[in-house]
């Protein structure tokens, strides 16, 4: 895997700053001091830390040199002056210990100026999305996760917003709509749920040409911070669903902001106040909990992914993964991240199938969301995209028999046994003397001669 985010020569709005090195915005729109972080959590000097490193340090001057970051679980702070102001917290909508010392976290390990943290990712959007005024445009891609369609569907109702959906894993159809009304561009990769790529510096480019104020805003909930980078492939804003990788355990909702701009920090923050969506302390600690095992968890997932791909692809499935040689961006793809990820979908040719499949899993757990520390398994035209209707999802070419894996940290035989099972069970798998394969084969497709060897055999043809 590469582990420079790209190589790409076009000039880039943002140039690659170091994450050691971010400054952080000082005043807020009433002239008033930012209140700094009770607990610093950079490294002290110059080095550049891994980010395995950069994850799970976090220099702390709690009074009682606490080594895990106290939860203030308070409202209010008290105050020395009547006429306020001469504490750097006062009311917790507005900003608390512990919900700064995240944020800071977040923003070394996002490589940004500033980070932001509310009460979901869809949260998070709608922050973002307030930045648009009535007749502006935005771009986005016509594969997207049913939760921003609908945010996007409602603004161009009700809020006068102009919304253009695009195949943007193809930057001539960007560029096709892209003007100087164009004030964002919102990107999501891999998407959600076919897992195509989306080439983030050449669009930011573009983006940028056609109008130098406009958003590029990446939606990197797929990948992690641990993986991506897409403030530095050249986007202004990234934001996450806290809920799913970052903390890794689905006990809390949570949505991330990063931005590449004080001044546009500054503005979302503004929103965040003003609306009194900022995550509580309480889900902020268990959050900065959840970051510090982001590399153990993922590095778990991805081997677990790898091997499942690679046994539903020599099975004759058509799989979804960027891992894998076969997708058709796989080179691309390699050239922004330092991984594949943990969500692959494959399609059995049959609704009912597919049904039967998601049913006959005992591993599994049938569910929306991801990147849990447990498995789970979806028809996605049925429960995370059900908000987009048939007709739509059929001109963006989302099969209905589409099945989305959600891969957990469980020991990845006993996940590809029981996956196995379900196929076998559910009719999807012929079960010959050769060995098993998909009883809807892709064309092509290759029976390997015995099916216990299926996962070993692909990895093999997968090793660069």
């Amino acid at each position: 895997m590469s582990e420079s985010p790209s190589s790409f020569t076009a000039p880039l709005k943002n140039p690659k700053l170091s994450a050691m090195s971010k400054a952080f915005a000082q005043v807020d729109l009433d002239g008033h001091d930012m209140p700094p972080s009770p607990a610093p959590s950079s490294p002290r000097g110059s080095r550049n830390y891994a980010i395995a490193t950069q994850l799970v340090f976090s220099d702390g001057n709690d009074q009682y040199n606490a080594s895990s970051m106290p939860i203030y679980q308070s409202a209010t702070f008290k105050q020395t002056s009547a006429t306020g102001g001469a504490s750097d917290y006062d009311y917790t909508r507005s900003g608390n210990p512990t919900r700064t010392h995240l944020e800071k976290h977040l923003a070394k390990i996002m490589r940004a100026k500033r980070a932001l943290v509310v009460s979901s990712g869809m949260g998070a959007l709608d922050v973002i999305t307030r930045q648009l005024r009535p007749g502006d445009e935005v771009v986005t891609g016509d594969d997207l996760y049913g939760g921003s369609h609908r945010l996007l569907k409602y603004l161009s109702t009700h809020g006068g917003i102009v919304v253009h959906h695009v195949d943007t894993t193809a930057p001539e159809k960007v560029q096709e709509v892209l003007s100087e009304k164009t004030a964002m561009v919102l990107l999501e990769t891999p998407t959600n749920p076919l897992i195509k790529i989306v080439d983030i510096p050449t669009i930011a480019n573009m983006a940028h040409v056609a109008n130098p104020a406009c958003l590029v805003s990446v939606d990197n909930t797929m990948l992690s911070p641990y993986l991506q980078n897409p403030l530095e492939l050249g986007a202004d804003i990234v934001y996450e669903s806290g809920t799913k990788y970052l903390s890794g355990h689905h006990d809390l909702m949570a949505g991330v902001i990063a931005v590449a701009d004080e001044a546009l920090g500054e503005k979302l923050y503004f929103t965040i106040n003003a609306s009194g969506c900022g995550l509580a302390p309480f889900d902020c600690w268990l959050l900065m909990r959840g970051i510090k095992t982001l590399k153990v968890r993922m590095d778990a997932q991805q081997s677990n992914t790898m091997m499942i791909a690679q046994f539903l692809e020599s099975a004759g499935f058509k799989v979804r993964y960027p891992g894998l040689k076969s997708h058709p961006q796989y080179d691309l793809f390699n050239t922004m991240s330092r991984g594949p990820g943990a969500v692959l979908s494959f399609e059995t040719g049959d609704i009912q199938l597919s049904e039967r499949i998601v049913e006959s899993a005992k591993l599994w757990a049938i569910s929306v969301s991801f990147g849990c520390v447990n498995s789970l398994i979806s028809m996605p035209c049925r429960m995370s995209h059900a908000s987009i209707d048939a007709k739509t999802r059929a001109e963006r070419g989302v099969p209905e028999d589409l099945i989305r894996l959600c891969v957990g940290i469980e020991d990845g035989e006993d996940l590809l046994d029981d996956l196995r099972s379900s196929l076998v069970q559910s009719g999807a798998m012929n079960v010959t003397l050769d060995g098993i394969y998909a009883k809807n084969a892709t064309v092509g497709a290759k029976h390997p001669p015995e099916g216990e060897h299926l996962a070993a055999e692909a990895a093999a043809e997968n090793e660069p």
